[in-house]
């Protein structure tokens, strides 16, 4: 009887101690799984992270771009058409505006933030020159390749229609020039590096 009861007590706190050793090494299993598993996520969080900031630049870059692109495109559009002009000349002063409402909007604050003449133009050239020969690329092929849309006259919703759709897609064909740009330290980047002085 008191053999049975030493076994029986031996095997309860054999039980014990295996039912209380289960969640230490659970537990320990865990915190070894984790370490293994913590640098992969870091690197992999901070590569999405650096993505996606990547991506939000470039995207503001060129809405930059396509913001002074618009104006001086919007502009020659509206004054060719208006003055009854034919094509090539509409296009020309459209693309000549573009440009310099382009560089005018990264020329602007980096003036006023007391950068010189000289460097402020090298960093509106270098940054802008790229994405806005895109932008205008693709928005006189479309306007060009729409038929009636640069005959239309200003009243004409074909003229607009045209217009708005020739900007979304020029920006949209802008936008991977810029990424690349940016991931390279240049284009937009060599801006924000300045302003980072």
């Amino acid at each position: 009887m008191l053999q049975f009861e030493s076994a029986a007590t031996l095997s309860h706190e054999t039980e014990s101690h295996t039912c209380c050793a289960k969640p230490i090494q659970l537990e320990r299993r865990h915190m070894e799984h984790e370490d293994h598993r913590h640098p992969e996520c870091h690197d992999q969080h901070g590569r999405g992270h650096d993505a996606v900031s990547l991506s939000r630049t470039a995207v503001m870059a060129t809405l930059h771009c396509l913001t002074g692109c618009s104006i001086g495109e919007v502009l020659g559009m509206v004054i060719g058409t208006a003055l009854g002009w034919t094509n090539w000349p509409t296009v020309a002063l459209a693309v000549t505006l573009a440009f310099l409402f382009g560089y005018g909007m990264t020329l602007w604050p980096l003036r006023r933030a007391g950068i010189t003449w000289g460097t402020a133009l090298g960093l509106a050239f270098a940054s802008d020159t790229l994405s806005m020969t895109t932008m205008e690329f693709v928005d006189n092929a479309i306007m060009l390749a729409i038929p009636g849309a640069m005959e239309a006259g200003l009243p004409d919703p074909l003229f607009w229609g045209s217009l708005v759709v020739s900007l979304v897609l020029a920006g949209a064909a802008a936008f991977p020039v810029n990424r690349w740009l940016i991931a390279r330290g240049k284009g937009h980047a060599l801006v924000h590096a300045h302003h980072a002085h």
